[in-house]
């Protein structure tokens, strides 16, 4: 038999604050994903791979600095749901 334990955590307002700035991030980044992989089916007709849509992250970073912050796996875990 398995045994499972469950721990709550009671992070601080700085821990809060900032696991609250990643997860807004992450949903910026998933919102951008989708409308870019929207916008392309509906225009030309084709797909996105999930390697283009890693490919835009650099420039994302570029435009939105604080997208830094976040870790590039999460942002690419994040593009892939």
């Amino acid at each position: 038999m398995l045994k499972a334990f469950k721990y709550r955590i009671y992070p601080t307002k700085a821990q809060r604050s900032k696991m609250e700035q990643t997860l807004e991030l992450c949903r910026w980044t998933y919102n951008e994903t989708l409308a870019y992989r929207k916008n392309s089916f509906e225009q030309e007709g084709k797909s996105i791979s999930k390697y283009e849509t890693h490919n835009l992250l650099p420039e994302w970073k570029k435009n939105k600095p604080e997208l830094k912050e976040v870790f590039s796996q999460t942002l690419q875990n994040v593009q892939e749901r």
